[in-house]
């Protein structure tokens, strides 16, 4: 059995936040909220019971000859982040109603009709990604688009991502190519001309 995965590519994200938008939509994940933190164009801040994916803004202070795009000016690097799914789910562990279980996709899914609030998945999670809705205490997360994906269809967020920064497929294909993008590149050889 093929496992899917994400590939987020933090050189081609622009911010635009579409990835955040889609999921909230598809998945009709409450609205954060319009305050206004201070913290940069950023309004959601973090990974919650209601953003299963969230584009952070770093601010990145000028340097000369690091990035960016100008050694002169602050620039921004955008960061697009979401549920891990990982293999060995400390949320999943944690769970003592059994209300996380591993899907047959590979996913880590929380059924949020058997969980019973206690939090323990909370505390669990080493990446702060799982959180309880204030309303009834239930837990929430990425649900890697479960129903889509069984569908044949990738997550919302990646099909909605319009630079294709987040990429959707087989594990083993995204890992060849994450370490195929990230090897340096080579230096062009020079062909000697013999005068």
């Amino acid at each position: 059995m093929a496992i899917s995965a994400f590939l987020t590519d933090t050189t081609l994200c622009i911010g635009c936040k579409a990835c955040e938008v889609a999921c909230k939509e598809y998945n009709g994940v409450p609205a954060d909220g319009f305050t206004w933190t201070g913290r940069s164009y950023d309004n959601t801040l973090q990974l919650g019971h209601s953003t299963w994916r969230h584009v952070a803004f770093v601010e990145m202070e000028p340097r000369i000859g690091v990035g960016g795009n100008s050694g002169e000016h602050t620039t921004w690097q955008f960061l697009s982040d979401v549920c891990k799914h990982c293999e060995h789910a400390g949320c999943l562990e944690a769970c003592p109603t059994g209300s996380i279980v591993r899907t047959e996709l590979g996913t880590v899914y929380v059924q949020p009709d058997v969980c019973n609030g206690c939090g323990y998945c909370v505390v669990g999670c080493p990446f702060g990604v799982i959180d309880r809705r204030p309303e009834d205490g239930r837990a929430f997360k990425c649900t890697f688009c479960y129903d889509r994906q069984r569908n044949g269809d990738a997550p919302a967020c990646a099909k909605a991502c319009p630079t294709q920064s987040i990429l959707f497929g087989d594990l083993d294909d995204l890992r060849a190519r994450g370490r195929a993008d990230s090897r340096p590149a080579r230096p062009r050889r020079q062909r000697r001309r013999d005068l």
